[in-house]
């Protein structure tokens, strides 16, 4: 648990908490996964080697999450991917390495995107992607629904299935299934104009590991690490994952200065 209140950024009215250690750049910015926090192991892990290390740090929640106001079900990767723009304007600093897990790897790559439409490219200095999700609601979940859950989003408008990572369960709302057809990345190659760190571990229950290659295979022009995980699940959080994390970091950082 956090002993000091977060920072609150307005965006769209919506309250956003956010967390942020000064340090020097390149920074690093946190960008986690559908229903994880900025509390989570990972993002402890790497505020711990920023203030280790003397850089700066910046993590936030999205709306309906964590500390962060606003209605989870009322959600989008549109919305979620603002809320990340708009942080990452305020306290980004000059350059940063975003470090996206799971959903939060398709947030990190449609910012990409968004800050080379605005002109602003060279102001992420690498990426590190865990366990990346990007396009999961069009290629990972609705492949995988039965017709009871379609039938659920098409009358209910959402339908709940039980999670392996919090009691309460996975609420997936028609919502955020036809804004995720419109932010599809893994379409065509994705430029990010910077070196790109994934690591993907083999027994990962949620994404599998092909779903790491093809990201890969999308990023044509931009150097590319894929690290393979052989008994790595969809956390990574056991100690010797942060281990591989926190060196990716450090290369990523080593190659921005």
């Amino acid at each position: 648990m956090h002993k000091s209140q977060p920072e609150i950024l307005d965006v769209g009215g919506v309250p956003i908490a956010v967390r942020r250690r000064k340090g020097r750049g390149p920074g690093l910015m946190w960008l986690g996964g559908y229903r994880s926090d900025m509390s989570g192991t990972k993002a402890a892990a790497l505020d711990g080697w920023a203030a280790d290390k003397g850089r700066a740090m910046v993590r936030h929640d999205y709306s309906g999450h964590g500390e962060s106001g606003g209605s989870f079900r009322e959600g989008t990767i549109s919305l979620w991917l603002e809320q990340s723009l708009a942080v990452f304007r305020q306290f980004g600093g000059e350059r940063q390495i975003l470090i996206g897990s799971s959903m939060g790897a398709w947030i990190a790559l449609r910012m990409a995107q968004r800050l080379a439409q605005s002109g602003s490219y060279g102001r992420i200095a690498g990426m590190l992607l865990l366990a990346p999700a990007p396009d999961f609601t069009t290629d990972l979940v609705e492949p995988a629904l039965s017709e009871a859950q379609r039938q659920e989003l098409k009358l209910n408008g959402y339908f709940e299935e039980p999670s392996d990572y919090s009691e309460g369960p996975n609420i997936y709302t028609r919502a955020l299934m036809e804004d995720g057809r419109s932010n599809r990345v893994m379409t065509g190659p994705i430029d990010t104009h910077c070196p790109v760190h994934i690591i993907q571990g083999m027994n990962d229950p949620d994404v599998p590991h092909a779903h790491a290659l093809k990201l890969v295979s999308c990023l044509p022009a931009d150097d590319v690490t894929l690290s393979l995980v052989p008994d790595g699940d969809h956390r990574l959080s056991r100690p010797q994952d942060l281990a591989l994390m926190l060196r990716a970091v450090d290369e990523l950082v080593l190659r921005a200065c």
